[in-house]
């Protein structure tokens, strides 16, 4: 089957990160390690919160959702990416290129709205805290955790279908270390119109919602934490918040410098950094920063563990 006098593609090559020969073991071995720190994290708290009954609260039900989606996030992508490393080429088949695109699309949405979902349980807990049952019920976190997902699905759906009517007869050499919305553009020999209009909308209605939501209740937060009159009060709820703020503020912010621009404007270059610090850095940071500095935390697994090494 031909478009024109052009094969259509049927499979692709991942670029990756670098192709210079002396940076391979280096990188393969810096992303390898980076993989197994987020494995252990993520699934580490996801089988913490899981055991200690004294974890299950909508809080650690939301970060408990979280560790899921960075646990899938980073097992559909660096794997891949580290064959990227030690192979001569990196192939990937249109069919498996399509399921990953679709994959890496629910999950980064779902991150969008878990971080902003997060950020609301946080709110009701400091600002409204004679509420917080009723308001984080059970059923509400749940609830929640679900609109999520399908929000995520409904957002993964509409691009993945736009990508599927785009022809690929071009050249089949993917300059990125995953299938990504536009390294494949750029490939496209028909119209990508409709796909970057879609792109631009989807992706500036998912980002500005969360980070508004996040903005408001962290404003909010701020606001309950300057009424605070212990000095030491204060400096503890701000240095929370402000560990919160970073990974929300890395991963939004490299969000939006990868998707909120026209494809013709993107220097792929700058995109794999960011992309890099969305998909990898961002997932291995997360128990660290959301969950290790708990106290609760490390009292659960102090009790899991039954020795005394935190």
């Amino acid at each position: 089957m031909t478009v024109g006098n052009h094969s259509i593609v049927t499979k692709f090559i991942l670029a990756g990160l670098s192709e210079q020969p002396e940076l391979q073991l280096p990188l393969f071995l810096l992303f390898l390690g980076i993989y197994l720190v987020t494995m252990v994290g993520n699934l580490g708290m996801i089988i913490l919160i899981g055991l200690s009954s004294h974890l299950h609260t909508p809080m650690y039900y939301l970060l408990s959702s979280l560790s899921f989606i960075d646990f899938c996030q980073s097992t559909i992508i660096i794997p891949k990416m580290l064959v990227n490393f030690v192979a001569e080429k990196n192939i990937i088949s249109y069919p498996e290129c399509m399921i990953q695109l679709y994959f890496f699309i629910i999950l980064a949405i779902a991150e969008c709205y878990m971080l902003a979902a997060m950020a609301y349980d946080r709110y009701v807990a400091i600002c409204r805290p004679l509420l917080y049952n009723m308001v984080m019920s059970y059923e509400v976190c749940v609830w929640l955790i679900v609109a999520v997902y399908i929000v995520s699905l409904v957002g993964a759906t509409a691009h993945t279908v736009c990508m599927l009517r785009v022809f690929f007869c071009k050249a089949n050499i993917i300059d990125h270390y995953f299938c990504d919305l536009f390294p494949l553009l750029r490939l496209s020999c028909s119209s990508t119109y409709i796909n970057e209009i879609v792109l631009l909308c989807f992706s500036t209605f998912n980002i500005l919602v969360p980070v508004l939501i996040i903005l408001s209740s962290y404003s909010f937060i701020i606001h309950s934490i300057l009424g605070i009159r212990s000095t030491k009060g204060r400096s503890k709820a701000f240095s929370t918040c402000s560990s919160h703020f970073l990974a929300v503020g890395l991963f939004f912010g490299s969000l939006a410098f990868m998707y909120l621009q026209p494809s013709s404007g993107n220097d792929l270059g700058q995109n794999k950094v960011s992309s890099v610090i969305y998909t990898i850095i961002v997932p291995m940071l997360n128990p660290l920063i959301y969950s290790l500095r708990n106290k609760d935390v490390k009292v659960a697994l102090n009790k899991v563990l039954g020795s005394n090494f935190l």
